[in-house]
């Protein structure tokens, strides 16, 4: 019986352990026939994509040129230097490349620890020849390191036209300027090829049959003119010598056309060392600065007021002898005038006699006015960083904004927006929107949709008062106050200048009141007075040279040597009308005195 026992003992556990076996073989053969079947694609495909490499071929950017073709921006090609942390045993290579390349050696041979199993890692990209010359000097293995090729971003003219262009990163990002605003089109798109790699990562094949080709970015044709540009940035480094400001820009931009034909701020940088730009330089100011624009504003109101009939240009106001009290407030000017027409409102810069036009149109009309001219507004200049400007809402303004307004306080504007507004006056009472490129050039010769939107922006033109008040503003009153008013300075001996002169004080910091000291001093002008064809607006921010910051005094002599070098480099005919006139007035003047 004990026998019948211990049979059925060891059948029970023979049993048991057949069960196992079989289990165990049911689930190796199910994770075969898995792998074999099933799971085969998958396999396949991990294979696969570690054999086959997808290379980027990148697109090469389009150049920018001025208006007459000159490069401003262009792409070379480079090459950068990589090795492959898997395979680098001689350390005495690494010290070397460092010492050639000027990288800290700890700092890089800590990026290699971090990297070690990796088959690539950037040494340093976009090598000078110097370099690239240095390092194939070292006899180097080509199974640890190598060279690819880049493209770089290169500008011939250096820091011309800086804060206009912008400039491309290491990656080919654009940054600010136009590189950034049309970086789309610029950058082109970017094509690729398959690779076939062995296990040690090495290329054993070129996979060209599904190659896709880099479609190139386009080049831009810009409204700079380079010349032109080259003057104004001469300027404004005088500026900066003479008279020390926080910062200053100027814009030149053709009358009939609202073309820039040159945008300048300082300080500024070299586009091909952006590692050296400061913080304060990256700033565009003409159009991502703000100001009171002080006396330049009121030719606008009195153009409003004329428009509205409310005004007759041979009027006369009493300017109460340089005091006049407006409500709680009392109003002066810088001297004390009596019966003044509104010709020498605006030639005096009466700050009395605008108030007084200021109570004629009211807060609603002042308000019309100044939007109408496209001030709190964005011009659209097609460049990042525009700013809008400050207007405060009609609701917001009191019996203060009624003297303020017309003074050019109370509002903020930038300087293309500025420059902007006084074009419609020189254009016959026309609006234009500003603008910055000319032309596309489209490399790949691909044919557009037409239902594509043109990036070139066409002129549009707004009218904004008639021809007859806007001629009447520029031929008599602008331009007797660079004849004999506050931009006497600016007067040329070639041509008829009108112009405006703006001494806006700031407020200080401390106080948040007007402060004596600080002024943003500005002026505009163009010519000739009878046929504009160029206007010209320098802004000098916080000049800290001098006894007074009148921007007659300031600004106005650049911007005319800006507008006289301009209009000759274009050839415009000298006003020889205007200039027999100004020796007859001189010549008057002198016999008065004597």
């Amino acid at each position: 019986m004990s026998s019948t026992k211990s049979d059925r003992h060891i059948s029970w556990r023979t049993w048991s352990l057949v069960i196992l076996v079989v289990f165990a073989w049911i689930v190796i053969s199910g994770r075969l026939i898995y792998l074999q079947y099933i799971g085969h694609r998958q396999f396949a495909s991990v294979v696969v994509r570690q054999q086959v490499y997808k290379e980027k071929i990148p697109a090469r950017p389009g150049d920018l040129l001025d208006r007459n073709g000159r490069l401003l921006a262009t792409t070379i090609v480079t090459s950068s230097l990589f090795v492959i942390p898997q395979r680098l045993e001689n350390q005495n290579d690494v010290a070397q490349i460092c010492k050639l390349l000027d990288l800290d050696e700890a700092h890089f041979l800590n990026r290699l620890k971090q990297n070690r199993n990796k088959l690539f890692l950037w040494v340093k990209r976009r090598l000078t020849d110097q370099e690239l010359q240095d390092i194939r000097s070292l006899s180097l293995s080509d199974d640890v390191w190598g060279f690819r090729q880049e493209y770089r971003r290169k500008y011939p003219q250096g820091a011309l036209a800086a804060h206009v262009l912008g400039l491309r990163d290491i990656d080919g990002k654009g940054q600010g300027g136009i590189e950034e605003a049309f970086d789309h089109m610029i950058c082109g798109q970017d094509g690729y090829r398959f690779q076939v790699r062995d296990a040690h990562g090495r290329v054993i094949e070129v996979r060209n049959d599904s190659r896709v080709a880099a479609c190139n970015g386009e080049s831009l044709v810009t409204t700079l003119d380079s010349i032109i540009q080259l003057y104004t940035e001469r300027q404004l480094q005088a500026i900066v010598k003479e008279w020390q400001p926080k910062s200053a820009c100027a814009i030149v931009m053709g009358v009939k056309t609202g073309e820039v034909l040159a945008m300048a701020s300082v300080p500024t940088f070299d586009l091909n060392h952006p590692e050296n730009i400061s913080e304060s330089a990256w700033k565009n100011t003409a159009i991502a600065s703000i100001y009171e624009p002080g006396s330049t504003l009121k030719p606008f109101i009195v153009a409003a007021a004329l428009e509205k009939g409310i005004l007759e240009k041979e009027e006369e106001f009493d300017c109460e002898n340089g005091e006049y009290r407006m409500s709680k407030r009392v109003l002066h000017d810088h001297h004390s005038y009596g019966m003044l027409s509104v010709t020498d409102i605006l030639v005096k810069s009466s700050n009395i006699g605008m108030a007084k036009i200021g109570e004629r149109l009211t807060n609603p009309g002042l308000f019309e006015a100044v939007e109408a001219f496209g001030l709190g507004q964005k011009t659209g200049i097609q460049l990042p960083g525009e700013l809008n400007g400050i207007v405060r809402p009609l609701k917001e303004w009191n019996i203060y904004s009624t003297g303020s307004i017309p003074m050019g306080q109370e509002i903020a504007v930038t300087p293309i927006q500025l420059i902007t507004a006084h074009v419609a006056l020189a254009n016959q009472g026309k609006l234009l929107n500003p603008r910055l490129i000319r032309d596309q050039i489209d490399h790949n010769h691909f044919p557009r949709s037409d239902e594509e939107p043109e990036q070139v922006r066409p002129l549009v033109s707004t009218p904004i008062v008639s021809s007859e008040v806007a001629d009447w503003l520029v031929r008599v009153p602008m331009l007797e106050t660079v004849r004999r008013g506050t931009g006497r300075k600016a007067m040329l001996e070639e041509y008829a200048v009108f112009g405006k002169t703006g001494t806006a004080q700031k407020p200080d910091p401390k106080t948040g009141k007007y402060s004596s000291q600080l002024h943003v001093s500005s002026f505009i002008c163009g010519a000739p007075a009878h046929d504009p064809q160029i206007l010209v607006l320098v802004v000098v921010n916080e000049p800290s040279v001098g006894p007074n910051h009148y921007g007659g005094t300031i600004a106005g002599p650049p911007a005319s040597e800006i507008l006289k070098q301009t209009l000759i480099y274009l050839r415009v005919p000298f006003d020889r009308n205007y200039r027999q006139h100004g020796k007859q007035a001189a010549g008057g003047l002198h016999n008065m005195l004597r």
